[in-house]
């Protein structure tokens, strides 16, 4: 069986959330199946594993409506994309699609790269559900990474296609720190700096943690900083960072008190695994999702209380309850890992072809 995966959302430079999902199916995947890769640059070979490739048009580009005639040619069976919107006109293989999560419906704002006609599209069509009805049901199947969004996509009947999990996961080899070595007084945030994200609050709650330093890694406009730089309480200490390399982050995770988030919305909260795979404690938004992938590991508090999430803080200052935390932190995040989701894509690729295989002998 050949699976083809979609990595035209890889990132030129760095990854985000998208584009680290696929290049670590594709490596994780490799492992077990036979397995190539779509790209629409050659730059994003730098991010993505060695395995074979076809180069073929933007995912953005208006030819995408008519992808399947570059991608038959390949003969695959399944081919298997991170998003839902590749084109599917005149397909001849089995197609997975994906859909992260609903953020976008209730915090329409699209993000900051897409261009211009895109954005005005994204919001339009984040009106309404029949748009992503028609462009899930093209699908053979449709995956999603939590049971948070399959629960959300089965409440609002996004698909009449199997919906399957195809789990996300922390980067593999990531040797958890000393809990005895203790910490420093830091707190990691890692991830955009949208509305949605709700920065503000966690700014708010440093007026209560004078001691504590605040370290904002992802790259932000300045526009949004100097927004942001206005709500920083006297007396506290909130670091802009505007983008770290992964190996300083590594280094800053692992010399944390806690990653903290305290978002009103997520697909998964890919940071909250990788910072307990490193055994970092967690303080997160008591919302749905951060439930299910922090378990009972995490320290949760209502997304718009400053209060509740300095309370949180101090907490992490007894040495003992730090230790604890932070040895369950590790236990909890060793559930999620790459070569599963692989057996899960594996899985479900089988039983598109076998589908398929009874489809045509029923013809």
């Amino acid at each position: 069986m050949k699976i083809v995966i979609d990595a035209r959302f890889t990132r030129n430079d760095h990854h985000d959330g998208i584009s680290r999902y696929g290049a670590s199916l594709i490596a994780a995947t490799a492992k077990i199946a036979d397995v190539s890769m779509l790209i629409s640059d050659t730059r994003q070979l730098a991010l993505l594993p060695d395995v074979p490739y076809t180069l073929i048009n933007s995912p953005l580009s208006p030819t995408e409506l008519f992808v399947a005639r570059r991608v038959n040619p390949i003969g695959a069976d399944v081919v298997v994309c991170p998003m839902q919107t590749m084109g599917s006109w005149g397909r001849q293989y089995g197609l997975i699609l994906t859909l992260h999560d609903l953020i976008y419906y209730e915090h329409p704002a699209p993000p900051g790269f897409l261009p211009a006609p895109v954005r005005i599209l994204w919001r339009m069509y984040h009106k309404a559900f029949w748009p992503q009805r028609l462009l899930l049901n093209r699908a053979d199947m449709v995956a999603t990474i939590s049971r948070t969004t399959e629960a959300l996509m089965a409440k609002y009947r996004l698909t009449n296609r199997p919906v399957r999990i195809i789990s996300n996961a922390p980067q593999p080899a990531q040797e958890p720190r000393d809990p005895a070595a203790g910490s420093d007084h830091t707190l990691v945030y890692m991830g955009s700096f949208m509305p949605y994200k709700n920065v503000e609050t966690l700014v708010a709650g440093m007026s209560g943690l004078a001691d504590f330093t605040l370290h904002l890694l992802s790259r932000v406009t300045p526009e949004r900083r100097a927004e942001l730089e206005t709500m920083v309480p006297n007396g506290a200490k909130v670091v802009f960072h505007n983008g770290v390399t992964d190996d300083e982050y590594a280094v800053l995770l692992k010399r944390a008190t806690a990653l903290v988030s305290l978002s009103r919305a997520e697909g998964y909260g890919l940071p909250l695994v990788e910072a307990m795979s490193v055994g970092t404690p967690v303080i997160a938004s008591d919302i749905p999702i951060f439930r299910e992938v922090g378990g009972d590991a995490a320290s949760y508090v209502a997304p718009d209380s400053a209060t509740e999430f300095a309370a949180a803080v101090q907490k992490l200052r007894d040495e003992e309850h730090w230790q604890d935390v932070s040895r369950r932190s590790v236990a909890r995040a060793a559930e999620f890992n790459w070569d599963e989701s692989a057996r899960q894509l594996v899985a479900a690729a089988h039983d598109i072809v076998a589908a398929r295989s009874r489809e045509k002998r029923g013809q």
